[in-house]
């Protein structure tokens, strides 16, 4: 049996976009990596956006994701830790996950020193200059009255309203993403702002969607994770040094990603 001493990172996976067809074609592709890695993973960081959607009422949750659930149980129960981080699109987590998988459950950055480095990991959304827009909304979202108020609703009204919401974020924000240099980076500016306080070996972030692996001052690095839509994209720490790679995509390059049936041919 392979030693179990990689820990690995992935984010912004959307299940739940953009139909049942497509999201079961990303699921079974998110699953089929989760194989690949239970053997060899001590650690996984799921860093936010993992579903286009999630609210857990008391008593409900949002339906599908069995097998990805299902397949987190697996790595769980043979003793993999699993981190998942509140994402900008399923940041209404409480404690199902928690109980039902043993999953810890983060609402902001979480820091780590795994293997004589130190990590600050977060979802990214809110951080950096500007977005003051998404910043207010993230607030009220996130207040607790506001989420009084949504669990009020019922199950059907409340998640439908929430998935039309969805999927009109996403619609409007579908375009080929680029790196805009550093200067235009607002998570590359956070994260260099934090280093002037502190010294972190490795900033990693989703939220971005494109994959991106630079330097930073003081010997750091920036990593933001990319997602799963096209990229398939994700990062490794083994032997002391972290690695973005890209699952079956061999050559980074992003597949379609206008969602419909053109990407699973």
């Amino acid at each position: 049996m392979p030693e179990r001493n990689k820990i690995y990172f992935a984010s912004d996976f959307h299940l739940g976009v953009a139909d049942y067809k497509l999201s079961r074609y990303r699921e079974d592709k998110v699953v089929r990596w989760l194989d690949t890695i239970k053997e060899d993973a001590a650690e996984l960081f799921l860093v936010g956006d993992v579903f286009d959607f999630w609210f857990e009422y008391k008593r409900a949750v949002p339906r599908g994701f069995i097998r990805f659930l299902g397949k987190l149980a697996e790595l769980s129960d043979a003793g993999v830790k699993i981190t998942m981080f509140k994402g900008n699109h399923d940041m209404w987590m409480f404690g199902y996950l928690t109980q039902e998988l043993g999953i810890q459950i983060i609402s902001n950055e979480l820091v780590i020193e795994r293997g004589g480095k130190k990590f600050y990991i977060h979802h990214g959304d809110g951080l950096g200059p500007g977005d003051a827009k998404y910043k207010f909304l993230k607030k009220i979202f996130r207040s607790d009255l506001c989420q009084w108020l949504f669990a009020r609703l019922h199950p059907n009204l409340g998640i439908g309203i929430a998935l039309s919401w969805s999927a009109h974020s996403r619609a409007t924000g579908l375009k080929k993403e680029s790196f805009m240099g550093e200067q235009q980076e607002w998570l590359i500016t956070h994260s260099k702002e934090v280093l002037q306080k502190e010294h972190y070996d490795y900033f990693i972030f989703g939220h971005r969607h494109l994959p991106i692996d630079i330097s930073l001052p003081a010997n750091s690095r920036y990593i933001n994770l990319g997602e799963w839509l096209g990229y398939n994209s994700y990062g490794v720490f083994e032997n002391g040094e972290m690695f973005l790679r890209f699952f079956e995509n061999p050559e980074g390059v992003p597949a379609n990603h206008v969602l419909s049936d053109d990407v699973i041919g």
